[in-house]
């Protein structure tokens, strides 16, 4: 979040509603933070590019042992030389990146020769399977952390309080991997209720029936993995709210509980949740990478690995630099809903 995005003024506080003037306040700020951050991303795009070829140098691994594979072992050195400078691999780094950047810019990010396909049909591939998976945990997580949070947070120390917050601190202690083992180990082995690798059963074709069942596993790891930051951060944000003055007061003229939460602390408590979702996105990304691994899903989390495993740089700098924007684009929307929804934003905040 922006420094300076958020400024508390007596509307806010009061519970009342904003006016169609703040609204195109909010509107502007966020038009103006949105400009700032869409300029922020190109020189940390430029930097997360750069990192990838310059550790790829630094690295003791070969890049021509990733691509001959098996051949690398009974190359001769004349040939391997052939090779080297065949695929650029005997100029500096910086040199193999500018020349990565001037093709990509032109729509040319190069050939994976780990699929044998251009790096942009790999990618086209695969990120919509990852977008299903990511898109899936994060409604799951935030629906359950919202339920589970708000309902928490108006009975402190009730039953659901005392049973959700210990496993909370538990589960965020678990890695994922482990999560999607035992899942699997459940489910898939000892129940066999649901399968544990693919996107569809290997001879089946693909369709929403089989795509939907291989999906509950991942998907739901990825959800538990994110859901103690979420619900304990739901929990927290109502509480402040509950103890907000204008919800006091709501409550001492007699309104129901119900009525109370959900149109006077509510709110308040849903607007740091945003920013919230946008911080966790780095991390999402990280655990779909693990989960897509575990669960063999085929996005563009597990060809990151096995690009990274495969040495193949034109496919491993596009993906990493494609995380890289879709988690500063996350960050971004989460960014322009808060302060569109926050009333006490102001325009000269920016």
């Amino acid at each position: 979040m922006d420094a300076g995005v958020i400024r508390r003024g007596a509307a806010a506080s009061s519970g009342l509603e904003p006016s169609a003037t703040g609204r195109r306040g909010r509107w502007a700020a966020a038009a103006r933070m949105a400009l700032r951050r869409v300029l922020f991303v190109v020189p940390v795009t430029v930097l997360v590019s750069m990192a990838v070829f310059a550790l790829a140098a630094a690295s003791p691994y070969d890049p021509l042992a990733g691509y001959l594979g098996d051949r690398y072992l009974t190359v001769g050195a004349d040939q391997a030389a052939v090779l080297r400078e065949q695929l650029g691999l005997d100029r500096p780094w910086i040199v193999w990146w500018w020349d990565w950047v001037v093709a990509a810019v032109q729509g040319d990010l190069g050939t994976s020769h780990l699929y044998g396909q251009p790096v942009t049909a790999v990618i086209g591939q695969r990120l919509p399977w990852t977008l299903l998976l990511a898109g899936t945990a994060l409604v799951l997580a935030v629906l359950v952390s919202l339920l589970v949070g708000v309902r928490s947070a108006a009975r402190p120390g009730g039953l659901l309080d005392r049973t959700v917050v210990p496993l909370a601190y538990v589960l965020q202690g678990i890695p994922a991997f482990v999560l999607g083992l035992g899942a699997i180990l459940l489910f898939a082995l000892t129940w066999s209720v649901l399968p544990a690798a693919g996107a569809t059963d290997p001879t089946a074709a693909v369709g929403v029936g089989q795509v939907a069942e291989h999906l509950v596993l991942p998907a739901g790891v990825l959800a538990l993995s994110q859901l103690p930051w979420l619900l304990l951060h739901v929990r927290q944000s109502m509480l402040d709210a509950l103890s907000a003055d204008h919800v006091r007061t709501a409550r001492a003229r007699g309104l129901p509980d119900a009525v109370v939460i959900r149109r006077h602390a509510l709110p308040g408590a849903l607007l740091p949740f945003l920013s919230v979702i946008g911080v966790r996105l780095p991390e999402l990304v990280v655990g779909a990478t693990i989960v897509e691994v575990v669960f063999s899903w085929p996005g563009i989390a597990a060809a990151t690995v096995s690009s990274a495993r495969a040495m193949d740089f034109a496919l491993l700098a596009a993906l990493t630099t494609a995380t890289t924007l879709l988690v500063l684009l996350g960050n971004l929307l989460a960014d322009v809903a808060y302060t569109v929804a926050d009333p006490r934003v102001s325009a000269d905040d920016q």
